[in-house]
């Protein structure tokens, strides 16, 4: 029986990952929840799952709420949630915190060399250059959840042997907007970026997908997470989001990972730990299915090539990439920018900062702090 701690809990992941442990439950017991503020789910999870310890973000927590009621010692504090996160009685931390806002938490749980499955990719992109070699030395397993990385990591041979890699292949759905232009894309609404073509996502994903942002931040984090350099990093449009990604070896071999796409299967797979977990889906029907792949539309490969400088660079450029679509996504989202100026915010705030060091955590901050502050004032200057 495994103890697990779920960060996110009352998120679109969160929703997965509570589905496969339901699941599953003679192997894995939910030891803690970690959430936002959304005190109405929360309850129903802790009846159901009868969590130990409940962790809320919200600093300002309604008293007067059934929860608080039920669970009177609410976890609150940065201190309680490091130790939440560091119990030894927690075999598995899965990090379901959509952006940034899950740093902290990643770095808690892989300073106490904790297996963490991670669908925070945001942390990787902003911190790599410090997770990744804190990850070797406190012998913390880092298995991905988002699909193209959990794909990735079920490709590659059990001993990882990178020289007999010749390339990953990180599939696109292309988004809402595969077949615009780029020039026409100065006119969709936020309704129309969330009109996701097969899957369903938190709003700041699904913009992200929209914009293909989603498929740089994976690139960096593929990069990051399987020690390949960017050039043999390739994202491939395949719009019915079947194949979630390929590995092509040195001997012309090329494995894919299939499934319908629901994420539910990462999760199972990541949970597992390489064995495999019963689970109630839709399996793949080959005698009716069609695939198809197509490159990149033009437009967006500006977006790509700072993604790349990302990885060549490293240092702070992570977190200024991060940083600035998440500001500019906000932006977009409360209508403040057009879907087309998430783009310019992100060039034009990367542009401003030169490649710098980073070696800790509050490097880190440090740079992240600055980058909303430029990207803030990039948006003000749009108009």
């Amino acid at each position: 029986m495994k103890n697990i701690v779920l960060l996110g809990a009352t998120g679109s992941i969160g929703d997965s990952c509570l589905n496969v442990i339901r699941q599953n439950k003679k192997h894995f017991r939910l030891f803690g929840i970690v959430l936002g503020g959304n005190l109405d789910k929360a309850k129903k999870i802790a009846k159901e799952f009868n969590p130990e310890h409940i962790f809320v973000a919200e600093p300002n927590i309604d008293k007067s709420h059934d929860l608080l009621q039920s669970y009177p010692n609410i976890l609150n504090t940065e201190d309680e949630l490091q130790e939440l996160i560091q119990d030894p009685c927690v075999d598995i931390v899965i990090s379901a915190i959509s952006g940034f806002a899950g740093l902290k938490t990643s770095y808690f749980a892989i300073d106490a060399g904790k297996t963490i499955l991670i669908a925070n990719k945001e942390s990787i992109v902003a911190a790599g250059d410090i997770l990744m070699p804190l990850a070797k030395i406190k012998n913390s397993e880092i298995i991905p959840v988002d699909s193209e990385h959990n794909a990735i990591h079920q490709c590659l041979p059990l001993q990882k042997n990178l020289n007999e890699i010749s390339k990953i292949m990180i599939t696109a759905s292309g988004g809402p907007f595969r077949e615009k232009a780029f020039n026409d894309l100065s006119s969709v609404t936020l309704k129309d970026a969330l009109n996701h073509p097969t899957w369903s996502m938190g709003t700041k994903i699904t913009i992200d997908s929209a914009t293909l942002v989603n498929k740089c931040l994976e690139l960096i984090e593929a990069h990051y997470l399987f020690q390949i350099p960017e050039s043999q990093i390739e994202i491939v449009v395949h719009p019915q989001s079947i194949i979630h990604s390929m590995v092509t070896f040195i001997d012309g071999s090329t494995i894919a990972q299939m499934s319908n796409p629901n994420m539910e299967v990462p999760i199972a797979n990541a949970l597992g730990l390489d064995q495999r977990l019963p689970i109630d889906f839709e399996q793949i029907n080959f005698s009716e299915l069609n695939l198809s792949f197509e490159p990149i539309a033009d437009g967006r490969e500006v977006i790509f090539d700072i993604a790349r400088e990302v990885c060549n660079q490293k240092g702070n450029l992570g977190v200024i990439f991060n940083a600035s679509n998440e500001i500019a996504v906000e932006a977009f989202i409360n209508q403040k920018i057009s879907f087309i100026d998430i783009y310019k915010v992100i060039q034009r705030t990367f542009e401003y900062f030169p490649c710098s060091k980073v070696s800790t955590l509050e490097d880190i901050f440090e740079y992240d702090k600055q980058a909303r502050i430029q990207a803030e004032k990039v948006i003000k200057s749009l108009h």
